[in-house]
């Protein structure tokens, strides 16, 4: 299982509402939360992969992404928790947490995060959709059958650079 799901918003916190806040954390962890108990049980003779998709926000917010960086931050602890629980049943469980990944018309709606993101970034590019998939597929391989509760990021590097 690859949990993929996510909503990801913009609001400051003054403005937010409880609503903004529910509609966010149930998009983004209620889901992960739903489809891990369906997804492990089935997996529970056989033993299994889960992989949740968090985001470098679980570690690194940003403004007026308080509901979405909470949100990330709380799917990398159902996933150690849940590697915990599954573990002894042959479930794995991980999270990956990508950086900025590219899209059609990110460049031209947001130019200059585009610009600060690739100068911050060692390998010098956003991400791509395929960084982040094959992240997921070695996750669920037999190379990564003695990895469970680990947040593997996938960013270009740029979480390995001071932040001062």
């Amino acid at each position: 299982l690859v949990n993929n799901a996510g909503v990801q918003p913009t609001r400051d916190l003054a403005g937010m509402t409880a609503a903004d806040w529910r509609a966010v954390v149930d998009a983004n962890l209620s889901g992960v939360f739903a489809c891990t108990r369906a997804a492990a049980e089935a997996m529970r003779p056989a033993g299994g992969s889960v992989t949740h998709i968090a985001s470098v926000e679980a570690a690194r917010p940003a403004p007026l992404h308080a509901h979405y960086g909470a949100s990330k931050a709380a799917v990398v602890a159902h996933a150690r928790t849940a590697a915990q629980e599954y573990g002894p049943h042959g479930v794995r469980v991980n999270t990956v947490s990508p950086g900025l990944i590219h899209r059609e018309g990110l460049a031209q709606a947001w130019p200059d995060g585009v610009a600060r993101w690739r100068a911050a970034a060692p390998l010098g590019r956003l991400g791509r959709p395929r960084d982040v998939g094959d992240a997921c597929v070695f996750l669920a391989s037999a190379l990564a059958s003695w990895i469970t509760g680990h947040d593997l990021v996938v960013d270009g590097g740029v979480s390995a650079r001071p932040g001062w």
